[in-house]
């Protein structure tokens, strides 16, 4: 229960005081303080939702009462009383930090609005704080997801390559097979540019069918289909400002292909049923596993589009080509898996981490992180080159 400090010299007021917002504030407990002093001791021991004092007190006044707590704890909210009242008392006490002033004699029914205010003012002030925790903490844990672990060569040279890219507006085509990172590559360039503080939109194009994307990535107009019940905004004019980051883009309907040409010559989206065209600001990132120039050849997939798209092109290549990265993303993974299940970390002993190293990750890192956890899971207090061999079967 969250506790009210009230600190009055007078035991008649502080009992007055004591009742009546007990009545009022049935969810609160309170606990009086006879002087200045006393006052001040409590604040060092607890947090108070709220602290009411007097100012003439003996042995601390109220003010320095006030100025000493906000100095210990910042985040502390006072109303401030006294028969002594003038302008001047009431300026000094607001400007040092309190919420509000209140003469003697006290209005009731202005004391009990006053505080009720100021409970609320410390309600949404603790939940702002909780959420920008929050917040903190999920951007370390999405910034954690992200990561590019390893030191191999290959890695170093697409570390290079976003590092350059990043910084320019030019449209990245990141090939390579499944599960090999290509998201974080996206999540990285967008990261180190200038768009940053703008939205990161991702669009599977594999996932939407290709009746519906259109709908997607432009938007549609209530009533343009059946079951177009309102507007809905699409992926592009919701990335304005950011990137739109197209996954599988080898899978995309022609129709689509040659609606996105166009967004990307003109900057402009026009929503399904619409004639209406929206300007957009969006960088476009990509990113396929298949052979784009095998795609053209076959009638899949527009050169012109290809050509728009691939300014700039990284290759992310198998887990099988940067083995010397494994130990790394299995330490890894495995601070990332304890994390999650509120465990300890275990660890990997060298003759396991060789083992895995000798196998072939068709599934790539995706691959990897699942087996790690399967390991730890399943393995030994230490996993050993005799768990990989019971519970990696390939």
């Amino acid at each position: 229960m969250q506790k009210i400090l009230i600190v009055e010299d007078e035991k008649a007021i502080s009992g007055v005081l004591h009742s009546i917002l007990s009545d009022e504030l049935t969810d609160y407990e309170f606990v009086i303080a006879e002087d200045g002093l006393e006052g001040y001791k409590q604040v060092e021991k607890e947090d108070f939702a709220l602290v009411i004092s007097d100012i003439k007190m003996p042995k601390l006044s109220g003010t320095e009462l006030l100025k000493q707590s906000l100095a210990l704890k910042p985040e502390s909210t006072f109303i401030m009383i006294s028969g002594h009242a003038d302008i001047d008392s009431a300026v000094s006490c607001l400007k040092d930090g309190a919420y509000d002033f209140i003469s003697k004699p006290i209005d009731i029914n202005r004391l009990i609005t006053s505080v009720k205010n100021a409970l609320v003012k410390e309600t949404l002030k603790k939940e702002n704080k909780n959420l920008q925790t929050e917040n903190k903490t999920l951007k370390k844990k999405v910034s954690k997801k992200y990561q590019m672990i390893g030191e191999s060569a290959g890695l170093k040279k697409i570390q290079d390559m976003i590092e350059k890219v990043a910084v320019s507006d030019a449209r990245v085509l990141i090939t390579g097979p499944n599960g090999a990172g290509k998201e974080l590559v996206a999540h990285a360039i967008h990261n180190q540019s200038d768009r940053a503080k703008g939205p990161m939109i991702e669009v599977n194009c594999a996932a939407i069918p290709s009746e519906l994307i259109e709908s997607e990535l432009f938007g549609h107009v209530k009533g343009s289909f059946t079951g177009a019940i309102k507007d809905k905004q699409g992926k592009f004019e919701q990335a304005t400002g950011g990137t739109i980051f197209l996954d599988e883009i080898g899978d995309m309907s022609l129709i689509a292909q040659a609606k996105v040409l166009r967004v990307l010559q003109e900057s402009k989206v026009s929503p399904v049923g619409s004639d209406k065209e929206i300007k957009v600001d969006v960088r476009v990132l990509a990113a396929t596993n298949k052979d784009m120039q095998k795609e053209i050849e076959a009638g899949r997939f527009r050169e012109d589009l290809y050509h728009r798209l691939s300014v700039i092109e990284i290759y992310v290549p198998p887990l099988d080509e940067r083995k010397e990265d494994i130990r790394s993303l299995v330490e890894h993974f495995a601070g990332m898996i304890a994390d999650e299940h509120g465990t300890a970390v275990k660890k990997f002993d060298d003759k396991a981490i060789d083992a895995l190293k000798a196998l072939s990750w068709t599934g790539n890192i995706r691959e990897l992180r699942n087996v790690v956890e399967r390991l730890i899971i399943l393995g030994g207090n230490t996993v050993s080159a005799e768990d990989v061999a019971s519970f990696v079967r390939k």
